[in-house]
């Protein structure tokens, strides 16, 4: 990876933001957890079928932010409302660019005021947007502070806090044994403070993979404790850990996009440009090929970040992003990958030819931002993002963002593979492109998949 370069730099070397980043040695994201616990099928039908546990503590980078100033410099940048955001509340943060296009998301939990008392959690895409808005903050002397705090791949030492999420259909029954009692009230996206075995611990009320649970998080000294008794709470209901794998696939299922590609190659992020190494920009894979950096963007509608958008204040991009909402193009979908064009995927590889680009399990990311083309009829109508196997319903998916028009239900075609070939070294510099059919679905897509998408097999 490069170094010291910056984006600003990078761009000028290679000739173009496109060009940068297809080719750019920024691998698929991985998880500092192990693999697999058991076997990621096992696991990932855990959250479905009975309680799954997943260590959230190594893999997202955390922005600890501070100061009597950081809220107006915060509304000042990101569509959402601040009105009401209070010590015991979290919530989806979204930033945009000039023109309304999504910068990146992040969960930003409101634990306490004072010192650390908000703590930004996600990809650095957004975190990193932040932390330079906040460093201007403190150029211009606000009262803004902050500390950055990397995953466990890039950190020396232990995370300030553990977490661990518990989903799954008996999550609340596990939670009984670990309180003795009923699970604790909490309104979603609301942070409670409860005590297991003995310790203080918050508790975040949300779900991560389609199914409600808990996200429960304190001390980093603490995280040996509490994860026994979680463990030992869950043993009678078949509890699993899940491992890197399977937690990888979790998006899939909740209909979240995890990396939307970052609008931050226009005027108004000329500075950020000069700021931000190249590095971490990340890499664009897949089949969506363009010279305009802009076929890439997405706007908070795309992909289903509208419900953070409120239009009770001034901030970047407030004018352009308000015609978006009169105007919304595409929308957030799954597409169902049909199961015959998947096996000839696979097959291609143990056939005489060029294979087709290969399709790992349980996913298929060969860049930081998977963008490949979608088409109905011969037409492009969209950008497939995430693409995964889940073991539970036996289906080949990915997340979309479609033109409006595309009903779900619909077959599309998904173009996978590379044309040209990229010379990043996580593309096979050896395959052909092939189209692989879809079925629209909504996003979460549970409910369809198992009464209409079945039904029709």
């Amino acid at each position: 990876m490069m170094t010291s370069e910056s984006l600003a730099q990078a761009i000028t070397r290679a000739g173009g933001a496109v060009e940068l980043l297809r080719n750019q040695d920024w691998p698929a994201f991985t998880f500092p957890v192990a693999p697999e616990f058991t076997n990621w099928r096992d696991e990932q039908r855990a959250w479905n079928a009975t309680v799954a546990l997943m260590d959230q503590s190594h893999h997202m980078t955390q922005l600890f932010l501070w100061g009597d100033d950081l809220i107006p410099m915060l509304s000042g940048i990101s569509p959402n409302t601040f009105a009401t955001f209070r010590p015991g509340v979290a919530k989806q943060l979204i930033s945009v660019n000039q023109d309304g296009y999504l910068v990146g998301d992040g969960i930003l939990f409101y634990n306490s005021d004072g010192p650390e008392g908000l703590v930004l959690i996600g990809h650095h895409l957004l975190i990193d947007w932040v932390r330079f808005n906040a460093e201007k903050a403190e150029a211009r002397g606000e009262d803004v502070h902050h500390r950055l705090e990397a995953n466990s791949h890039m950190r020396q030492g232990p995370p300030t806090f553990y977490r661990y999420e518990l989903q799954g259909p008996r999550a609340d029954e596990v939670m009984e044994q670990v309180f003795g009692g009923p699970a604790p009230e909490i309104k979603f996206f609301h942070i409670g403070e409860v005590e297991i075995a003995g310790r203080p611990v918050r508790a975040l009320r949300h779900g991560m993979a389609g199914q409600p649970g808990f996200e429960f998080y304190g001390p980093w000294a603490d995280n040996e404790v509490v994860l026994q008794a979680l463990l030992d709470a869950g043993a009678a209901f078949d509890i699993r850990r899940v491992g890197a794998k399977a937690y990888s696939a979790t998006p899939l299922e909740s209909g979240w996009v995890p990396t939307p590609f970052p609008a931050i190659f226009d005027d108004d992020f000329a500075e950020y440009r000069e700021w931000l190494p190249a590095a971490r920009a990340g890499s664009i894979g897949g089949s969506l090929y363009s010279t305009d950096i802009h076929d890439f963007y997405m706007t908070p509608y795309d992909i289903g970040l509208g419900k953070s958008v409120r239009f009770d204040h001034d901030f970047h991009g407030r004018a352009a992003l308000e015609r978006h909402a009169e105007n919304q193009r595409r929308r957030k979908a799954t597409l169902l990958w049909h199961a015959d064009d998947v096996a000839a995927v696979v097959r291609s590889q143990m056939e005489p030819g060029v294979p087709a680009k290969f399709l790992d399990f349980p996913k298929a990311r060969y860049g930081l931002f998977q963008m490949d083309e979608v088409r109905r009829d011969g037409a492009p109508v969209g950008i497939s993002t995430d693409a995964g196997y889940i073991a539970y319903d036996q289906l080949y998916m990915s997340l979309a963002t479609l033109d409006v028009d595309v009903p779900d239900g619909a077959e599309v075609e998904v173009v996978w593979g590379e044309d040209p070939v990229s010379h990043k070294p996580q593309v096979d510099a050896r395959h052909r492109q092939v189209r692989i059919r879809a079925t629209v679905a909504p996003a979460p897509y549970h409910e369809f998949a198992r009464t209409v998408y079945r039904a029709d097999d």
